[in-house]
């Protein structure tokens, strides 16, 4: 019957399988659902400013006195109207909209004769209701009224109107014999500019590629140590199971190894386990520092009191 009750959007949540919220957030954003019982008819008048502007006031009074205060269904059941933002019409305004039909360009007048039939079952004309069709204007076309625009006498032009017909003048030559003075030694080689200790801009691009090459990645040292006596790489943030197998895999099985890392290292790891920036951005280098030293962080604590889910299974 035109609206929407919260039950039957709970149930288009389940045949969609989606939250109930997200059907909620969709019906009581758009405007062509309605959230309570409305008319056969349900009249939307656009009261924003170029509607506003052209009497969508006289149109609200002609609402009421005919239909009764905002969302009130007539007894009969066949009409409710409702104000809302604007409906796309601006050119035509101002409109209402009928269900799924505009009626653009009203007057109080014809508005009223509008709900009237639709009151009393009278087929009505939607579009505008003034002499014009769509947008084009009131009385007619104004501009372009020339027969001949239309009658194909233009489609005999072969050539593009406006175009010079004179030859163009030769270009003027300076007095006198225009070869005196001419330079002889023109098989000369030019020189080469060096270029004088001046400053020469490069791009952003080509400096991070220099920065790149100068710190070159270096695979960091590995070194055995006994199984009873490897440090617990989990205890850092950023490292689970499968990255302290991985960094096992290189050597890697002590605080220290991690916190003697140089940039050089740091890049070579991130390049072999496909993780740029991450180790610097989890501040791996500064936390194995902190625990290689016996110190603790806020996430060792955790790791040691069984609070962190990496630790047990790595969360990539």
């Amino acid at each position: 019957n035109g609206w929407l009750s919260e039950p039957a959007m709970r149930e288009v949540a389940d045949r969609l399988e989606m939250p109930y919220i997200r059907v909620y957030e969709v019906a009581t954003f758009y405007t062509m659902f309605r959230l309570q019982p409305v008319g056969k008819y349900h009249i939307q008048l656009c009261g924003t400013t170029p509607c506003q502007l052209r009497g969508a006031e006289k149109l609200k009074e002609v609402c009421q006195t005919e239909i009764g205060k905002q969302m009130y269904v007539t007894d009969d059941g066949r009409l409710s109207w409702e104000e809302v933002e604007c409906l796309g019409a601006c050119v035509n305004a101002p409109m209402v909209q009928v269900n799924d039909d505009y009626y653009e360009d009203l007057t109080p007048e014809s508005l009223a004769v509008i709900l009237n039939k639709l009151k009393n079952g009278v087929e009505t004309h939607a579009g505008p209701q003034v002499d014009r069709i769509n947008s084009a204007p009131e009385g007619g076309t104004a501009i372009l009224t020339d027969p001949d625009l239309f009658n194909g006498s233009r489609n005999e032009v072969t050539f593009l109107p406006n175009l010079p017909t004179a030859e163009p003048e030769p270009e003027a030559t300076a007095a006198g014999n225009p070869e005196e003075g001419a330079p002889t030694n023109t098989q000369r080689e030019v020189p080469q500019k060096e270029n004088a200790g001046k400053t020469t801009l490069i791009s952003k691009t080509e400096k991070a590629s220099e920065s790149q090459n100068a710190a070159s990645a270096e695979k960091p040292a590995a070194v055995e140590v006994p199984t009873d006596q490897r440090d617990d790489l989990k205890r850092i943030s950023g490292i689970g199971p499968k990255n302290e197998d991985a960094l096992n895999a290189l050597g890697i099985f002590k605080f220290q190894q991690i916190a003697d890392w140089t940039p050089a290292n740091v890049d070579w790891v991130e390049d072999y386990m496909s993780f740029p920036g991450r180790i610097e951005r989890e501040d791996w280098i500064g936390q194995a520092k902190l625990l290689a030293s016996g110190g603790e962080t806020d996430f060792s604590k955790r790791v040691d009191a069984g609070e962190v889910e990496s630790s047990k299974d790595d969360e990539e």
